[in-house]
């Protein structure tokens, strides 16, 4: 990766410096290239827990901070180089950096899958505490952990099928050696390259901390776990006070500087969207017109933000009368949840299949986020009657716009089980950036050329 990031800058630099006639081009290469590789250590772009990061956010801001520094380093030298051509020299090195942690993400997500570049952990804490953990880190591939035993505390039945290498006890030990002398043979024994501690009513405080000095003493790495999931690390901020180790967890972007950027984003981007698309609109029109009788524009109410109701539009997929032949369907939903699907539902049209396959159907929904209803990314437009049947949990999922597009778009989309799709949309909507935004509208693409998950 060093070698990449050196190479985007110097030699891209270098050959700009020098075209442009400008005196000492190899030496000012040099500095870009120092001050790139400087930036990218001081924002962790190297750590080892960083490197299969997939996301250009993080990159575009470093990106932005070197042309900071390198900007005051040409004001405070006097140089008199051409400020636009030496911008676009920079150009290369924030693409060949975001385009190589792709191919790093997307190679080390597949060796992920075929169970490989994984670290083996042992999971300490009650049982009911470490079926969460195992069954949390089941749920998906994109991370580094596989659990491989556990030392679980009290005598509470371990269900995840986990094997307890050796169980604590309950009650603080008169002794705390006790407790490090069980644990690390339990991670000598299995290997482990981690060992994972979920606090709770029986492992805190001074038998956690003896059992950090002993692990730590032998060499095996600890991470404690704070019992909070879906929490996106840029909203975490660790201090202390007295001696206490505090977790501060900001609040979900609501309001602010972001909010009022994504919404004109959302707006601008979507007139934008709307003048460069007007053709493949109107041909996408006259395929349904001509498809099939009935309207062009399918309008159906849905529910956005604060549970209010708006109209949303799309383009017609089914025949005139899909509503009403709908509840004579219900006995065949596919879906484990609120919503109705079906993967061949006699109601689509051959132009709707289409349609659906590539969400080509969905594009009439950017007059939805031009007047405010909606936005380029979001969680996905739920019915009223699926509304009706939401508890709690599920009633967060209004608390922003709903979306063009989202996790649930990119991860799946119908193959998705109603709790997957719920975790989705509350994961966007407790943790959603700007840089997450475009990195979904970004995957967006792929996914829907690849027509996975569309029906």
């Amino acid at each position: 990766m060093l070698f990449f990031d050196s190479v985007g800058v110097a030699l891209p630099v270098a050959t700009a410096l020098s075209a442009a006639g400008q005196p000492h081009p190899f030496q000012h290469a040099a500095i870009a290239t120092l001050i790139w590789l400087l930036t990218g250590v001081v924002g962790k772009r190297y750590a080892s827990w960083n490197l299969g990061g997939g996301r250009a956010g993080p990159v575009f801001r470093d990106w932005l901070a070197m042309l900071g520094i390198l900007a005051v380093l040409r004001t405070v030298s006097g140089l008199d180089s051409a400020p636009a051509a030496a911008c676009a020299a920079l150009v290369p090195s924030l693409v060949v950096t975001v385009v190589c942690r792709k191919l790093i993400h997307r190679d080390l997500m597949a060796t992920r899958r075929d169970a490989q570049a994984l670290r083996h952990v042992l999971v300490i804490g009650e049982a009911a505490a470490v079926d969460e953990v195992v069954e949390q880190l089941a749920q998906r591939t994109d991370h580094e952990y596989v659990v491989v035993g556990a030392c679980a505390v009290g005598e509470g039945d371990v269900r995840s099928g986990v094997p307890v290498y050796v169980r604590l006890a309950a009650e603080r030990p008169v002794v705390l050696e006790e407790d490090a002398s069980a644990v690390i043979e339990a991670a000598d024994s299995l290997g482990v390259d981690l060992v994972f501690v979920s606090p709770g009513g029986h492992m805190s405080g001074e038998r956690l901390r003896r059992l950090s000095w002993a692990l730590h003493d032998h060499g095996c790495p600890l991470a404690v776990l704070p019992g909070i999931f879906d929490v996106a690390r840029h909203r975490l901020r660790l201090a202390s006070a007295a001696g206490l180790t505090m977790l501060h967890v900001a609040p979900p972007a609501r309001r602010g500087l972001p909010t009022v950027l994504k919404s004109v984003i959302d707006r601008l981007g979507a007139l934008l969207l709307i003048v460069c698309m007007a053709p493949v609109l109107t041909l996408l029109a006259v395929a349904v017109r001509v498809g099939s009788p009935g309207p062009v524009f399918y309008r159906q109410i849905r529910v956005g933000k604060r549970n209010t109701h708006f109209p949303m539009w799309k383009f017609r997929t089914m025949v005139v009368d899909a509503d009403r032949l709908k509840s004579d369907l219900e006995s065949v939903n596919e879906n484990d949840g609120h919503m109705f699907k079906m993967r061949n539902d006699p109601r689509v049209t051959s132009v709707g299949r289409f349609l659906r396959r590539y969400s080509l159907d969905e594009l009439p929904q950017l007059l939805n986020v031009l007047l405010g209803d909606m936005s380029l990314v979001g969680p996905r437009p739920p019915l009223p009657e699926e509304v009706a049947h939401y508890d709690a949990v599920e009633m967060r999922r209004l608390s922003v716009k709903p979306g063009l597009t989202g996790l649930w778009q990119v991860s799946g989309r119908s193959d998705l089980t109603w709790h997957e799709t719920v975790s989705l949309d509350l994961r966007y909507v407790d943790n959603w950036s700007l840089s997450w935004d475009m990195d979904v509208m970004t995957r967006t693409v792929r996914a829907v050329l690849s027509g996975r998950g569309a029906y």
